[in-house]
């Protein structure tokens, strides 16, 4: 019997110089345990004049997860944190009641041609913590756990799973999990998760109750426990997923609560320009029209 709930397709958005593909929220399913957002970049090639640029902008009642498979962005936010971020490292931000950041190539990469790939990922905090104090963390490519199985390649990005332990600092029980096979394999990992489960397809493709599911598609489990699929050869797929919480979360733009108070109040913040500021950046992303969904 089939595990599969709902099979989520791959949407572009244009974001400048090149096309993302938007996998979360959908309308079916607007979060997979705490994740609300997930956006896969690229992969992009970028010229010698053309460059990733995303100016200050805000966040509040979330995490932000970066991780990258080829490229490289600078990353400089309100509190005063710049870094740039490679790929296999991982860069966790949390905005709790509000900070500012922004995205750019790095300038030696700024005349070069380029490329960029990765995901960019948003976590819902917990009602309790939507308000907390704002911090940022950077996690090395070596200190994320890596082993293999069987001949799979297990990486554990964030959270718990297998016995193991991200240093990714999260706020919620919830897993993010790399899994790459260059052959064949049966995959049975249910016992080793909770909550709810998303699949992401890389690359490769992945078979479950007589089907086959192909890149850019994200597959959600009927139940976590019975996360089972036969990998093929030379695919790389990622496992998401976690406790759901009990009330609803919210979103407008980059605003994240289960509160529309919080929300409405981080519009008007925004607006007046009295969000926190990142330093030696001027530009900002203005304030959106649409409404909260």
């Amino acid at each position: 019997m089939s595990n599969i709930s709902l099979i989520i397709e791959e949407r572009a958005a244009n974001i400048g110089n090149f096309m993302v593909g938007r996998l979360l929220p959908f309308r079916e399913k607007r979060a997979v345990g705490p994740f609300v957002f997930i956006d896969h970049m690229g992969p992009a090639h970028l010229s010698d004049h053309e460059n990733m640029d995303v100016p200050p902008h805000p966040h509040i009642g979330l995490s932000t997860l970066t991780f990258l498979f080829e490229g490289s962005i600078m990353h400089r936010d309100s509190l005063g944190t710049e870094l740039e971020i490679k790929p296999g490292a991982v860069n966790w931000m949390t905005a709790g009641k509000g900070i500012v950041h922004s995205e750019r190539t790095p300038e030696y990469l700024r005349h070069l041609d380029k490329m960029l790939h990765g995901l960019q990922i948003w976590v819902a905090l917990p009602k309790e913590l939507e308000q907390m104090e704002p911090n940022f963390t950077h996690v090395e490519a070596d200190d994320i756990p890596a082993w293999e199985e069987d001949g799979v390649s297990y990486k554990l990005i964030a959270g718990e799973a297998f016995g193991k332990k991200s240093p990714v600092p999260v706020y919620s029980p919830l897993y993010f999990l790399e899994i790459k096979s260059k052959e064949a394999k049966k995959i049975n990992i249910g016992q080793h998760l909770f909550g709810e489960s998303g699949l992401y397809i890389l690359e490769g493709s992945i078979k479950n109750g007589g089907h086959t599911y192909d890149p850019r598609q994200i597959l959600i489990t009927t139940e976590s426990s019975l996360c089972e699929f036969e990998i093929a050869a030379n695919s790389t797929v990622y496992i998401f997923g976690g406790e759901p919480f009990p009330e609803e979360h919210f979103i407008f733009w980059n605003f994240v609560s289960s509160d529309k108070n919080l929300i409405e109040k981080a519009k008007q913040d925004w607006t007046a320009q009295t969000f926190p500021r990142v330093p030696g950046e001027t530009e900002f992303v203005p304030l959106p029209e649409p409404r909260i969904k």
